[in-house]
């Protein structure tokens, strides 16, 4: 008979692999005690338990028996029953998901407290303060979390008590001031419930426990989730752990404590502590913190444990960690550790720190960054010494360059973004339900808070500029405006600068300055330069590794000489795509396209071919310089033919205001009569890509002979020029065939003129369901497949990318329809389906057919991956996306190698 399913586990039982089953929290609690380092004894329930409690609204069957016999043995190990009247037990609940989701999901302290209890707590701790200081965070804490009271209505409750105490401060409130406001809080609990609050300790426990797993699905969770890209079926354990109080006076505390700085990536002693404070005091930035070098004057040798114990952990997973501690009168317990959130400065530098620590390798220190944070690298910087006008000065808790109106709410932010408007969120602290406006601001500013506060945690995590802690600011979110320290009043929608690597705030506009890591790639960074502390050498070092681990070669999207020497530099092994429709553009250029579009006779359509050709020559000669050496894939013309021609509400006005003036323009008339013939309903899918070039003759015939004159007046001259040509939209073989055929004709004729070998290969995009489907007959006729992702998704989605961005892809993000967009990051399930299955007919069909990929997925982190897994030879993107795809080509080689080797 299987054994019953087991839902609960000591913290003695688990371990850091665990982090599927007892989430990350759990995990790391069990394998801290494992080490013999000084937790809180506890235990939790699985992500197991979670699922089964969301899926069918009620708790696994076993599970209330196995929290008892847990909770049980907790109390014996601990000499005291859970909120019993003379000694009281309590208990913390925490949520611990798998992955780190700061803030997003629920916590209660102080389970056990009661009217009988408190007492107990009074006897037990000999301070009456402390007791019913703790009584009244349970009652609001669980009010809030627990019962889905308004969390406004505790604090106002509070900052009345205050009011009539004559003081800002909680700590002034003395016993006799906190068990007056309890009461207050019963009574708004049960005026806002209809019912009292708890007094039975297993009720208070059980319904936090419950509280925690619905939260796994509430708003701000599935949002972090969403922007965080985190699955939404992995549910969340639940972490029941003894209490231990750092509010029992001055001899207690609490904090939280980084083993390098996670801004920096600098070695050294960084963190905050409270002293006579609970750890959410810390976090959530309600009172100012201390800097974690001040414990060691407080209390030494709670110190000196701590350091020995960070560094202990450190040398134990291999990486920065995150810690939270407690000191309770003179003892440190620790309260949980996880490999810290970093910035991405902070993750190249920490990564190459260790490999030089040998602590571990450069594939190890690869798979430690990415590219989303190299992108972050290479954002502008504030220009030094500007002349603008500093307002405040705070901590640089997350760093880059933000410029925007100031806002004091999220729904504003939210509003205003939408609209188009770049905002900075400007809060005297933020919290969970922040995280709307975080994530549409451009930068957050706090008054309060420290390095570790929910604000800095949470922007660090997402990339976000942020400054916390401008103590000076006197911030009115009602008023809307904030107070400067010399009396300047800025108002909600003043425009301010804050920059998040110095902690300073200007008020409006600071100039902007290219990061130092795009002047590496551009090389205009002066040689050997230290720059912000090793920040260049780390991204030169795992920019290097990278491109000796990739399979993947990585192209540019390029139309002209400038971006493809741009692209060079950035390490572009050549252009996978370069749309010859931009070398239309201009007006010159346009006029002679109008006239190919208004001929009506051979004559005249040969002549404005003849016309457009020595330009397009003169193009591809000065691509093909600037690319000398590399693979350069020209793309066909693609686009409807209308797009070179007026916009018809234009023309028709232009028209009718010169007729009603009796002097017609013939041309315009010309023009307009054709935009009419050209019209269609859905263009996207009409007239346009190889069906151009079978419509209109000699079309492509004139762009292939520009690139093979141009080519051999290269090669003559001594160059190296390596063109390839691509034939948009083909659904079939036989457009594939017939313009081949086209295309080999005029080859075999420059060839003939010039007396130079031409070898150029000929292929097609791959943009339409069908000829993914049929790409094995395909083959047949093309020497290279590259994968049109971009209108490969529109085709199979059905989507006009235009139009449903704009209409519902918002709605469907927030129901969960798409974890993100598929024009973002690949849909594998559908169009990599699609591009899988060519892949594998192709290749079938010619094994040496040379496969790429050229739509904006080609510079998409989680994108190149795919590509990498299927077996593309190279992938394609903007110049300023080639950094990134070379660091995720390198990455998922190492993926892939480790994959195999288990």
């Amino acid at each position: 008979m299987p054994s019953q399913q087991k839902f609960v586990y000591s913290f003695t039982e688990g371990n850091k692999e665990l982090k599927d089953l007892l989430g990350g929290k759990g995990a790391n609690l069990a394998e801290m005690t494992n080490l013999g380092l000084p937790v809180p004894p506890g235990f939790t329930i699985t992500t197991e338990a979670c699922k089964v409690f969301l899926e069918t609204g009620s708790e696994p069957t076993s599970l209330h028996e196995e929290i008892s016999a847990h909770l049980d043995a907790l109390e014996q190990e601990m000499g005291k029953k859970l909120g019993q009247a003379d000694n009281p037990l309590l208990v913390s609940v925490r949520s611990g998901a798998k992955f780190s989701m700061p803030g997003m999901m629920d916590t209660v302290l102080n389970i056990g407290l009661s009217d009988a209890s408190v007492a107990g707590l009074v006897a037990q701790s000999g301070n009456e303060r402390f007791a019913w200081d703790s009584y009244r965070r349970l009652v609001q804490m669980f009010g809030k979390t627990v019962l889905g009271v308004d969390g406004e209505l505790f604090e106002e409750a509070l900052d009345e008590a205050k009011h009539a105490k004559g003081t800002t401060d909680d700590l002034a409130l003395d016993a006799a001031d906190l068990r007056e406001l309890v009461e207050v809080f019963k009574g708004i609990v049960e005026r806002e419930t209809g019912r009292a609050f708890p007094q039975d300790p297993r009720v208070q426990m059980d319904l936090a426990i419950h509280a925690v797993f619905h939260s796994w699905n509430g708003d701000r969770a599935r949002l972090y989730r969403r922007q965080e890209r985190i699955p939404n079926d992995l549910g969340t354990a639940v972490n029941v752990c003894t209490m231990v109080f750092g509010n029992l006076g001055e001899d207690s505390g609490t904090g939280v404590a980084f083993t390098r700085d996670p801004s920096t990536g600098t070695q050294g002693v960084y963190g905050d502590y409270l002293s006579n404070a609970q750890g959410e005091d810390v976090v959530a930035g309600i009172r100012n913190t201390l800097p974690l070098a001040e414990l060691e004057k407080l209390d030494k040798k709670s110190y000196d444990e701590l350091m020995a114990i960070m560094q202990k952990l450190e040398n134990h997973y291999l990486d920065l960690c995150d810690i939270e501690f407690t000191i309770e009168r003179g003892k440190l317990w620790m309260l949980q550790t996880r490999v810290g959130k970093r910035t991405a400065a902070a993750a190249f530098r920490i990564a190459v720190q260790l490999v030089d620590q040998g602590l571990i390798d450069l594939d190890e220190a690869l798979m430690r960054v990415t590219g989303g944070q190299l992108s972050q690298l290479m954002f502008p910087r504030f220009a030094p010494n500007t002349e603008s006008r500093q307002i405040a000065w705070g901590l640089a808790a997350s760093p880059g360059a933000a410029i925007g109106k100031v806002v004091f709410d999220s729904y504003t932010a939210v509003k205003w973004s939408r609209s188009g408007e770049k905002v900075i969120l400007v809060r005297r602290e933020t919290n969970p339900d922040d995280l709307d406006g975080m994530i549409a601001a451009e930068g957050i500013l706090t008054s309060r808070g420290g390095k570790t506060s929910h604000a800095a945690v949470v922007a660090r995590g997402m990339g976000k500029t942020c400054v916390c802690g401008a103590e000076e600011l006197e911030v009115d979110t009602k008023a809307r405006r904030f107070t400067t320290a010399d009396g300047q009043v800025i108002h909600e929608g003043d425009l301010v600068s804050i920059d998040g690597a110095t902690g300073k705030v200007y008020l409006g506009e600071v100039p902007v300055l290219p990061s130092p890591v795009v002047e590496y790639f551009e090389g205009t960074l002066h040689a050997g330069a230290d720059v912000q502390g090793g920040l260049v050498q780390a991204v030169h070092r795992l920019m290097s590794h990278a491109d000796g681990r990739r399979r993947l070669a990585v192209r540019a999207n390029a139309d002209n000489a400038e971006d493809g020497g741009r692209a060079r530099r950035y390490g572009a092994q050549g252009i996978g795509l370069c749309r010859t429709e931009h070398m239309f553009l201009g007006e010159e250029r346009r006029k002679e396209v109008e006239h190919l579009i208004l001929a009506d006779n051979d004559k005249d359509r040969e002549l404005a071919l003849s016309t457009l050709l020595p330009l397009q020559k003169s193009d591809f000669l000065e691509l093909f310089q600037a690319m000398d050496g590399l693979p350069v894939t020209v793309r066909l013309l693609d686009p409807p033919l209308h797009e070179f021609l007026p916009d018809i509400t234009e023309l028709s006005v232009r028209v009718a205001l010169a007729e009603a003036r009796k002097d017609p323009n013939e041309n315009d008339l010309r023009l307009l009569q054709a935009v009419h013939k050209l019209h269609e309903q859905n263009p996207m899918l009409g007239l346009r890509g190889v069906r151009l070039g079978l419509v209109i003759p000699g079309l492509f015939g004139m762009q292939v002979r520009a690139i093979a004159e141009a080519a051999a007046e290269r090669k003559l001259a001594g160059g190296d020029p390596r063109p390839e040509v691509m034939i948009p939209l083909v659904g079939t073989v036989q457009e594939l065939e017939l313009v081949r055929d086209e295309c080999e004709r005029v080859l075999a004729e420059v060839a003939q003129s010039t007396g130079v070998h031409l070898d150029i290969k000929l292929g097609t995009m791959i943009e339409l369901p069908r000829a993914a489907v049929t790409a094995g007959q395909i083959a047949e006729a093309a020497e290279f497949f590259s994968f049109g992702t971009n209108d490969l998704t529109q085709t199979v989605w059905g989507f006009s990318r235009d139009d449903v961005e704009a209409s519902f892809f918002t709605a469907y993000l927030e129901k969960g329809i798409f974890g993100v967009s598929p024009f973002e990051t690949i849909d594998r399930d559908g169009v990599g389906s699609l591009v899988k299955h060519a892949v594998e007919a192709g290749r079938a069909t010619r094994p040496d057919l040379k496969l790429g990929v050229c739509g904006e997925h080609g510079g998409d982190p989680d994108s190149v991956h795919f590509f990498h897994e299927v077996g593309l030879d190279y992938v394609s993107c903007s110049p300023f996306r080639i950094p990134v795809a070379r660091l995720e080509a390198g990455r998922a080689a190492i993926e892939t190698a480790g994959s195999d080797s288990r």
